[in-house]
């Protein structure tokens, strides 16, 4: 098991790399300046992790009181995921719009872009952090 000083690195690791790549793969992509991509990757990265916190505590007690146990089988997950990202969206969309002048519709492709982005971001940077910083045994 990972010790707590190496999940702050791999957090922090995770989420500098992101908004770096965000703020200069974003600006590129919708011809907006770095520095409001930049903005939004910061805001973005702040969203999300007070929702991670708050959507996983309040969803565990729907299934405590549910359930009478926060356990997640498969089938849950998957229903935990897409519930988050579904939410998550619903928050962010109005914060991209806002923060880049743009409709709610180019809000929203611009959040299903960084949907598909952080899918694979998120899979290559474990992948990565896993062989250059390996679980102790």
């Amino acid at each position: 098991m990972r010790s707590t000083p190496d999940r702050i690195r791999h957090a922090v690791s995770f989420e500098i790399i992101a908004i770096t790549m965000v703020t200069f793969l974003g600006s590129h992509l919708f011809g907006l300046p770095p520095a409001s991509m930049g903005a939004v990757g910061i805001a973005s990265s702040v969203v999300a992790t007070t929702w991670t916190y708050l959507y996983n505590l309040g969803f565990d007690h729907a299934l405590l009181r549910l359930n009478g146990s926060p356990v997640k089988g498969w089938r849950v997950r998957v229903l935990h995921a897409v519930l988050f990202e579904i939410t998550l969206s619903l928050l962010l969309l109005p914060l991209i719009a806002a923060m880049l002048g743009v409709t709610l519709l180019e809000a929203f492709l611009m959040d299903v872009s960084l949907m598909a982005f952080f899918l694979v971001y998120t899979f290559a940077f474990n992948l990565a952090y896993d062989r250059l910083f390996p679980v102790p045994e």
